[in-house]
């Protein structure tokens, strides 16, 4: 895959989106259309399945106050309170802690405002690299690029880029993919990983962008000649 595929990958990629359920965060977004809403649900969503996420989620946010979760309503918890909330999404230990201090440091760094930039968003506790870029895309609607193992794995096997961590990934698309694609490359690339173009096994039969991939380009000649 060259620079120059990406409008036809990204299409067929977002068809396959389209067939498939929307990532958790999105549904938060689509739900709640409140950025706070959507960071709490980033986090709590790292190395955690779409469905145990959303069950923490709504347990976490029915103890909201007014219309909407606020840093009010974090506060109001106890840690303890909050790991039996969102239990058993990963580390719920760490998440509970880092959830109960997210409304101190909001107030002391930010007056009690979430930033809409990345690299301010990356200094909430708990915040990693791609839970910044993810609340700010979806959260904000603003250009991020979000790069997890699904998105540094794909664009890697695609012939893409070729980068050894997520952050390399990050900085490399920052200056090849166009900004009209950021947003929603994430998305596309999540939601392919999971259903189709697995770390181990992809289903290479089919796959809607196969002439593009130099690794189902290589399967399909290991098929041939094991015939």
């Amino acid at each position: 895959m060259t620079v120059a595929d990406i409008p036809k990958v990204d299409r067929a990629l977002k068809r396959e989106f389209r067939a498939h359920d929307a990532p958790i965060i999105e549904l938060i977004e689509a739900q709640t259309h409140d950025p706070f809403c959507v960071l709490v649900g980033t986090i709590l969503s790292a190395r955690t399945k779409d469905a145990c996420t959303a069950g923490a989620v709504r347990r976490l946010f029915a103890k909201a106050k007014g219309d909407c979760f606020a840093p009010e309503d974090l506060e109001r918890l106890t840690a303890g309170e909050i790991e039996k909330l969102i239990y058993p999404v990963g580390f719920y230990h760490d998440k509970a802690r880092h959830l109960k201090e997210l409304p101190k440091v909001l107030k002391e760094k930010f007056g009690g405002v979430l930033p809409n930039t990345v690299e301010e968003v990356w200094e909430l506790p708990g915040v990693g690299r791609k839970t910044a870029n993810l609340a700010v895309a979806v959260g904000f609607d603003l250009p991020a690029i979000c790069v997890d193992v699904h998105v540094h794995r794909i664009c890697n096997r695609l012939g893409l880029i070729r980068t050894k961590t997520p952050f390399e990934t990050e900085m490399t698309l920052r200056k090849i993919l166009p900004v009209k694609y950021w947003k929603t490359w994430n998305s596309h690339l999540v939601s392919f990983g999971q259903t189709r173009c697995a770390p181990v096994r992809p289903k290479c039969e089919g796959c809607p962008i196969a002439q593009h991939c130099p690794s189902c380009a290589a399967a399909k000649t290991r098929k041939e000649k094991r015939r």
